[in-house]
């Protein structure tokens, strides 16, 4: 695999690469510890020279879909070409397992493509004006425009992927982008970047802003060149964004405490292995990682059986050997506040039943029975490879609890019963349910978001690129 070496992340502003003109800060391998790289810090002038650089090109360089579809190909083969140095840089500055990184990469190839694709596809639709009275001599349509300058900012835990599906729809509909990524990872958005020039795209089109984001997200926010603001992170930032982001719109991919439902007709071997691949793979930092897992009284044993052996089968280490199904979360800092929860269910009466052991910033992956509810694991986003088991009687009563959540990102169910299967799709509060599989399962051209406080608005390429454009109706008098 390609060694990361000393790297850089560097600013580009309006498409001119930038030193940063606040104190660089050091990029950090999460599993050695090691400063794999700095990354340069934009300041206010720099911010606003970003998003006035889009507004400008985007008013002066239109690029038509075929070229939109020409470049974003282009990229995808050359983040292909460069697949492997990119998953090294997933892995050092992410903690991510190299074989997730790897996968990671392959999904922001199929972001890229089919970015490219709706490219082609962008249109509006007819409207029967004709058909009210008095308008037989009249035709309506829509078309879809592009807004102007979309600002992305994300967070860590998908650091190269999670960016092209700001990026790429952003592009696909003929928008320019401003993108702030989390300063934990900013050399796979910078390496996009390279890549996206070399391509082809307007240079001007393009800025990448680094820097903490207590103090880059004011300054992006307050900007007025920025017509849209696309956001995955903590609800409590997405809550302040759309607060201050007044008319403008923005679409939130907040965070969640997602649960998954097994039945007692469940194929338990089957749920086992998937809940213990969503509740700790990536060290459980994904907003749709099982957190509740709600088991129907009959099969608990013999499902926490399975899990417990599916869980410890498991490899926890360096995130560098391909062997590896859990890696380090993302700063032992995090590592202590998710092992300081777990402590406090235990003592509000919880079962440990595996792990709950730290070294570092590795944390065990953990399974507790019996957690309080009013306690920080049952209600709060734990993002840490935690996941609390839950007995019920029936259906009625596991959705009533997994409603009881502030939080409706996704959603599992096991059951070979399509009536109690398609009950659940009707009632959990949700914008995703997975059926005979676990809440995190994502394919990247489905749309994807939340309800509650999990956000508004969708991502993946197609239903980002309606987010990302105004409609607009255009009516013409045939007499």
């Amino acid at each position: 695999m390609t060694a990361v070496g000393s790297a850089r992340g560097r600013l580009l502003i309006a498409g001119e690469w930038q030193a940063g003109s606040r104190p660089p800060i050091d990029v950090l391998d999460k599993y050695t510890g090691a400063v794999v790289g700095t990354v340069e810090c934009a300041g206010r002038e720099q911010v606003d020279a970003a998003a006035e650089g889009g507004r400008r090109s985007f008013e002066r360089c239109a690029l038509d879909a075929q070229a939109r579809y020409t470049l974003l190909q282009k990229t995808a083969a050359l983040v292909e070409r460069d697949r492997d140095a990119i998953a090294a840089i997933i892995t050092a500055e992410g903690g991510l397992p190299i074989a997730d990184a790897i996968a990671e990469v392959g999904r922001a190839i199929q972001t890229l493509v089919v970015a490219s694709e709706e490219a082609k596809r962008l249109v509006g639709e007819m409207v029967p004006i004709e058909g009210a009275p008095g308008q037989a001599h009249r035709m309506a349509f829509t078309i879809r425009v592009p807004r102007g300058v979309v600002c992305g900012i994300t967070a860590f835990n998908s650091p190269f992927n999670m960016i092209c599906h700001k990026v790429a729809p952003a592009l696909a509909s003929g928008n320019a982008v401003v993108i702030k990524p989390s300063e934990l990872t900013p050399l796979s958005a910078t390496k996009l970047f390279e890549l996206l020039l070399e391509a082809g795209f307007p240079p001007q089109h393009l800025s990448l802003v680094h820097g903490a984001g207590a103090e880059i997200g004011p300054w992006l926010i307050e900007n007025q060149d920025i017509a849209f603001y696309t956001f995955t992170g903590s609800s409590r930032v997405g809550a302040w964004l759309r607060e201050r982001a007044g008319l403008r719109p923005i679409v939130l991919e907040l965070g969640s405490i997602s649960p998954t439902i097994v039945c007692e007709d469940a194929d338990l071997d089957r749920a086992a292995e998937r809940c213990a691949a969503s509740a700790f793979r990536r060290a459980g930092q994904v907003c749709t990682s099982t957190q509740r897992l709600f088991v129907q009284q009959g099969v608990e044993q013999a499902f926490t059986e399975r899990l417990i052996r599916a869980t410890a089968a498991l490899r926890v280490g360096d995130p560098h050997d391909r062997c590896t199904d859990v890696g380090p979360m993302i700063s032992e800092g995090e590592a202590v506040r998710a092992e300081s929860w777990i402590r406090e269910a235990v003592d509000g009466g919880a079962t440990l039943l595996y792990g709950g052991g730290r070294d570092g910033a590795m944390m065990q992956p953990t399974i507790l029975a019996g957690v309080d509810p009013r306690l920080r694991l049952a209600c709060e986003e734990a993002f840490a490879p935690v996941v609390g088991l839950v007995g019920f009687a029936t259906l009625d009563e596991a959705i009533a609890q997994a409603n009881a959540s502030p939080f409706g990102l996704a959603a599992g169910i096991f059951s070979r019963d399509i009536g109690r299967v398609m009950a659940a799709a009707r009632r959990l509060r949700v914008g995703l349910l997975h059926v005979n599989d676990a809440s995190s399962s994502r394919v990247d051209l489905m749309p994807f978001g939340g309800v509650k406080a999990s956000g508004s608005g969708r991502e993946g390429p197609r239903y980002a690129m309606q987010e990302m454009t105004e409609e607009r109706l255009v009516t013409f008098n045939l007499s």
